[in-house]
């Protein structure tokens, strides 16, 4: 697998070219960007649950899926939500003008859009660039990245290929956030795109299994976006199929690993973070209570400063677990560990060096284990710590 940063190309797969250029919206950094598809690519998508949602959500909601999608045109610095019926259409303007660009029919592209809620839609700006958009796309994903980077401080892309039984397939990913990141059943802005045949059942099967073990298990500050979406495309170009179990699993498990890849990086990258926190909770009683559980210690604002201050206060952990529901018995019977470090053990805190804690707490990465010792189910989710730059950032985002 290739990840970047640290890489120049990110290659697409076959039959994908991507662009992203400055439209005049935003200052200093790429606005507008597309993602084409030679021919008709089967689309799944995933989107949030928040009852506030974007017009570029209602829009590619009501598309999706499908075996006919060419291209994806997003904007940002404009979310254009809570926009009313001109932000409506405005966004159908922006997938008009992209679809004359592209040269395919209007319902062949889906939309998505970042920025700051309530503002709509310069839609002069966007569709006087179009065309110039759709001329300067490349086999490659780094100028798409680029254009839908809001305060994310690095562009975030991953590609790998997946043997199959007929032959080798591509998964490129592409995504964004930063900030306002705690995903219910979608991600921030995530982009999948893939040169393998299947069908439509199985790409959103796929797409939501993959966003449930990634993008919906990290947490930056607790707000569920008026925008998340994440997609999948699906072209055909490589001429390989899943053609049976094997292949399928293959194909999922790189998914899989593709999206936990890029939901990582978002937590890494959380508006004013200095750490990731990684939290695996073991010995749960049901997949749900492990999720909800795991991904309670990420949401934590107190422990996310503790983390930031590089402070071992395990007490706050073992109370945001009650505080998620795990009954008293399995906390009684829990192994917390901090680093590898062994610091609560049956029901009852374990001496530990607290100096050597929080030498360990000084990386820039954090481990928190948790075994309850009372069943079989497993979760892993992700966050970041949170330090006074992320006030900084939100106090000053719409200005």
């Amino acid at each position: 697998m290739t990840t970047g940063p640290g890489i120049s190309r990110t290659p697409l797969p076959k039959g994908f070219t991507a662009s992203g250029i400055n439209c005049g919206v935003r200052k200093y950094r790429p606005d507008l960007g597309v993602i084409i598809s030679e021919t008709e690519a089967i689309t799944a998508g995933v989107f949030t649950q928040n009852e506030c949602r974007g017009a570029s959500v209602l829009y590619s909601q009501g598309i999706l899926p499908s075996a006919h999608i060419r291209a994806i045109v997003t904007n940002s610095g404009q979310a254009n939500a809570a926009t009313g019926m001109l932000g409506r259409d405005r966004n159908w303007q922006m997938a008009l003008s992209a679809a004359q660009s592209v040269g395919c029919l209007p319902h062949q592209v889906i939309t998505a859009s970042t920025g700051v809620i309530g503002v709509q839609l310069d839609i002069e700006k966007i569709t006087a660039g179009m065309a110039s958009l759709i001329e300067r796309a490349t086999e490659t994903a780094e100028s798409f990245a680029l254009a839908i980077m809001t305060t994310d401080l690095i562009p975030k892309t991953v590609t790998t290929e997946v043997e199959l039984t007929d032959g080798t397939v591509r998964i490129t990913g592409i995504c964004k956030g930063s900030g306002m990141i705690h995903p219910n059943m979608a991600t921030m802005l995530g982009f999948l795109l893939t040169d393998v045949e299947m069908t439509i059942e199985m790409a959103q099967t796929l797409l939501k299994e993959a966003s449930d073990l990634s993008f919906n298990m990290i947490s930056v500050d607790g707000d569920t976006s008026t925008n998340d979406c994440n997609f999948l495309m699906a072209n055909g170009a490589s001429g390989v199929a899943i053609r049976n179990e094997n292949d399928r699993k293959a194909f999922r498990n790189a998914l899989v690993e593709i999206s936990i890849c890029l939901a990582k990086s978002i937590a890494r990258d959380g508006e004013g973070a200095t750490k990731l926190i990684e939290v695996e909770l073991n010995g749960a009683m049901g997949a749900k209570m492990a999720k909800r559980a795991a991904r309670g210690i990420t949401l934590s604002p107190l422990i996310k400063s503790a983390i930031h201050g590089e402070d071992p206060n395990w007490g706050r952990i073992l109370a945001r677990l009650g505080a998620e529901s795990v009954p008293g018995e399995a906390l009684a019977r829990m192994t917390l560990s901090i680093q590898g470090v062994v610091i609560y053990e049956n029901g009852a805190p374990v001496a530990f060096d607290r100096a050597e804690v929080r030498r360990l707490l000084k990386t820039d990465t954090v481990r928190i284990t948790a075994d309850l010792h009372s069943g079989h189910s497993n979760a892993m989710a992700w966050g970041c710590d949170l330090s006074k730059k992320y006030v900084d950032i939100n106090a000053e985002y719409s200005t």
